[in-house]
C-alpha cells in the first residue's frame, strides 16, 4: 500500500509537470509594448523578510568565502557538496524556503544550522532524494514533447508555497 502511495505521488508530480509544459508552450507569450513600465516589485512577505535577515547575517559571517565549496564553509553539508557557499544560501532562500513558505528555522535550529534535530530537515533530505529520482526518470522518458534537458520538477511543483503539498490541491 505504501508503494502505491509513492507511485501515485510520482504519477501526479509527472502529470503536473507535463501539464505545466503543455500550457506553457500552448499559451502565447505577451509581447511587451515599448511604453510598458516594469511592474512594481511586490512587497516581501514577513517570512521572506526573516529569511533575508538570516541570509544577510550568514553572508557577513562567510564574507570572502562565498566562492569556496559549501562543505568547506558550512558544517554537515550532504546534498550540495562542491556548490559555492554563496550559491547554497541563494538556493535555500530563493528555492526551498519560498517553495514551502517557511522561514529558515522551520528546518534548521537557529543556534546550530548543522543540527539534525528537526524532523523537517531530515524530511527535506528525503524529499530531495525523491526529487532527484523523479528528474532522472523524466529525463529518460521518450514520448514527451519537451527535450530531456527541459524536463524537471522542483519543490514548488508540488508545494506551491505551502508546507503541506496536499493543501495546495484542495
Amino acid at each position: 500500500m505504501k508503494l502505491f502511495g509513492v507511485l501515485l505521488f510520482v504519477f501526479m508530480a509527472c502529470g503536473v509537470f507535463v501539464y505545466q509544459q503543455t500550457t506553457k508552450s500552448a499559451s502565447p507569450q505577451p509581447t511587451p509594448t515599448p511604453a510598458a513600465q516594469p511592474s512594481p516589485t511586490p512587497p516581501k512577505s514577513p517570512t521572506q523578510e526573516i529569511n533575508d535577515r538570516f541570509v544577510q547575517q550568514i553572508s557577513e559571517r562567510i564574507k570572502g568565502h562565498e566562492n569556496e565549496p559549501a562543505e568547506q564553509v558550512f558544517k554537515n553539508i550532504q546534498r550540495f557538496k562542491g556548490l559555492p557557499a554563496g550559491r547554497l544560501l541563494r538556493i535555500m532562500n530563493g528555492g526551498y524556503s519560498r517553495a514551502l513558505g517557511v522561514t529558515c528555522t522551520h528546518c534548521h535550529v537557529e543556534e546550530d544550522f548543522a543540527s539534525e534535530d528537526k524532523r523537517p530537515k531530515r524530511a527535506a533530505r528525503e524529499m530531495a532524494a525523491m526529487h532527484r529520482s523523479i528528474n532522472e526518470q523524466l529525463g529518460k522518458m521518450q514520448n514527451l514533447a519537451s527535450k530531456p534537458e527541459e524536463r524537471a520538477i522542483n519543490c514548488s511543483t508540488c508545494h506551491r508555497g505551502a508546507i503541506d503539498p496536499m493543501a495546495t490541491s484542495r
